[in-house]
């Protein structure tokens, strides 16, 4: 029987999760990089999830472990100023580490300050197409 383990990256979506939680301080114009700002975010569109999860049952080839993210991964900090910049707003003011430790406990360390660079092979390679590959027309088609 075959076996496909879907790791899903950051899933972007105003509904829910990351993107949610970053609009209202972005659009105050308050928003910025986390940390250093240098973690890779390997992110991906809701709709592209469901598309990779739709493939990942009529691709034979596929198997095992198959990252679901975007093609696209970027570093904190441009992910900030690409938001920045769809939201028109400005995009500096970085929030310091101690701040999301505070904020965040242990959580902070594993899921806002260590970032993967996570990349779709699998779903590439079985030929997958994502209808967002990269960050900035992907937040455009999100929030505009």
């Amino acid at each position: 029987m075959r076996g496909v383990h879907p790791r899903l990256g950051l899933v972007l979506s105003p509904a829910g999760g990351v993107l949610k939680q970053a609009l209202p301080p972005f659009r105050a114009g308050i928003g910025g990089p986390l940390g250093s700002g240098k973690q890779w975010w390997s992110w991906v569109v809701l709709h592209d999830v469901v598309g990779a999860i739709r493939h990942a049952l009529t691709a034979d080839g596929l198997r095992g472990p198959v990252n679901v993210v975007a093609p696209g991964a970027v570093p904190n900090a441009e992910f900030a100023k690409t938001l920045g910049l769809v939201l028109g707003r400005p995009s500096a003011m970085p929030v310091p580490t101690m701040a999301l430790k505070l904020l965040f406990g242990e959580a902070a360390d594993g899921a806002i300050l260590t970032g993967v660079h996570a990349v779709p092979e699998a779903l590439e390679k079985t030929g997958f197409r994502f209808a967002h590959p990269t960050l900035e027309p992907a937040l455009r088609h999100l929030l505009t």
